[in-house]
């Protein structure tokens, strides 16, 4: 499939979703961001109305324009409509739309190259900081020198980019499918991206041209399952990339599933290796994006013996943490009140379950009461399994100077320039605190 093909694909599939709203109002009613985005007087059909104007000219009213860039992709809008419509593919093409309108190729293409570029520095320093060679070759982002397959595997894990950069947490899905006898391969990183930051930046000619590159890669299994652990991946393939190239192509290359869905569905076989009693109160960091995921992740935490679950009366919004930040108020207030309330119920952990959600608030526990851990270190430790989280204990140093003094060996064995490191520890683990530590160093 060509670039052209790609496009045209997904032009003729906003049309059709566009010519299937009715303009009812009901994902806007339904959505958990109107209020905090100051939308909360609005007309709920006037606002849809005017997303449609910004597919189909590129502008449309100010409320319309607010909502859609507001948007922390919940999911909730999709629930509520009844017409087949995905309303949070139409906010997703209405901001494309927007960027194409305002900005020449030119520009929004170097925007979506220095994004890229990013990505690629921050990933490759902050999981070089905390990975063995060996570990490294394990994530598969040592091409060339992982072992050749005989042939190929049953499923192909996929991290995605972000999750290396807390790299316990995907060496921990390893661990634990291994454990399992899961037949897999690991593909990631920047080099299978899925072509987020070229559609965050308006670039669809160059998200095609990625798109068909990671397919082509990620479809080599038996069983044509991928396992994706990260949702903006999740949901970046399964509403934008595949079903436009199944419109392209008549074809679906792959099933995309959760990872965490994935290892629910192996509870049967995963029960009898969680031997360990794991003694926690613990309360679960929840995002509803994609759905079953939370309940997955609760699931198998109460399948843990020992973990005593309680519930938080925080709202549940958004994708993941990283898609709170429209609204950067209202997510440091829901993460403060999230924060009390786990203080309150007397947890001994908070426990996350994606990458972002870890990498935001794991320094938080110097100075609250109970841990910070993500759903898989609970399961592991009930296996017999761990992987140190060199992240969070990098993260809580919060000192640049020390956290380089912590990682010199891996730096001088990986070859990383220092003043890269710095800069990259600086603006990608540092600065990536949406609500200040309590205190200073």
């Amino acid at each position: 499939m060509d670039n052209a093909g790609f496009e045209a694909a997904l032009d003729t599939r906003i049309h059709d979703m566009v010519d299937a709203c009715t303009k009812c109002g009901a994902c806007f009613t339904a959505c958990p961001i109107a209020e905090p985005a100051g939308l909360g007087g609005a007309d709920p059909k006037a606002v849809v109305s005017g997303v449609l104007d910004i597919l189909r000219l590129g502008k449309g009213s100010e409320d319309s324009e607010k909502w859609a860039k507001a948007c922390m992709a919940s999911g909730e809008c999709i629930k509520a409509c009844d017409y087949g419509v995905n309303p949070r593919f139409l906010l997703t093409m209405a901001r494309l739309a927007m960027l194409r309108a305002s900005k020449d190729l030119p520009e929004r293409r170097k925007a979506g190259v220095t994004q890229f570029r990013k990505v690629g520095e921050d990933v490759g320093v902050l999981s070089r900081l905390q990975l063995s060679e060996g570990d490294l070759i394990r994530l598969g982002q040592k091409p060339g020198k992982e072992a050749p397959r005989a042939e190929l595997p049953d499923v192909v894990f996929y991290t995605g980019c972000n999750v290396l950069k807390t790299p316990h947490i995907a060496l921990l899905c390893l661990d634990i499918m291994d454990e399992i006898g899961v037949d897999y391969q690991v593909m990631g990183g920047p080099t299978h991206c899925c072509g987020t930051a070229q559609l965050r930046a308006g670039d669809i000619d160059t998200l095609g041209r990625f798109a068909n590159n990671t397919i082509n890669k990620l479809s080599q299994s038996k069983t044509g399952q991928v396992l994706a652990w990260c949702p903006s991946c999740v949901m970046q393939f399964g509403e934008t990339v595949l079903p436009t190239v199944e419109r392209a192509t008549g074809r679906m290359p792959f099933d995309m599933t959760p990872f965490m869905r994935f290892l629910h569905g192996k509870l049967d076989a995963l029960r009898p290796h969680l031997q360990d009693r794991v003694e926690m109160t613990v309360a679960l960091h929840k995002h509803p994006g994609v759905p079953g995921v939370m309940e997955a992740a609760e699931e198998l935490l109460r399948a843990v013996p020992g973990i005593r679950i309680v519930k938080l009366d925080v709202p549940a919004v958004g994708l993941q943490s990283v898609n709170l930040a429209t609204l950067p108020k209202f997510k440091a207030e829901l993460q403060l009140k999230e924060l009390e309330a786990a203080k309150a119920a007397g947890v001994d952990a908070l426990i996350a379950v994606y990458h972002s959600d870890h990498r935001e608030l794991c320094a938080h526990e110097r100075d609250w009461p109970f841990k910070i851990m993500n759903v898989l270190e609970a399961v592991g430790e009930s296996m017999g399994l761990r992987q140190d989280d060199h992240y969070k204990s990098l993260k809580i140093k919060q000192d640049v100077d020390a956290i380089i003094a912590d990682s010199g060996d891996l730096l001088k064995q990986h070859g990383i320039n220092l003043d890269t490191a710095r800069k990259v520890i600086v603006n990608g683990m540092l600065a990536d605190q949406p609500l200040p530590l309590r205190r200073a160093t």
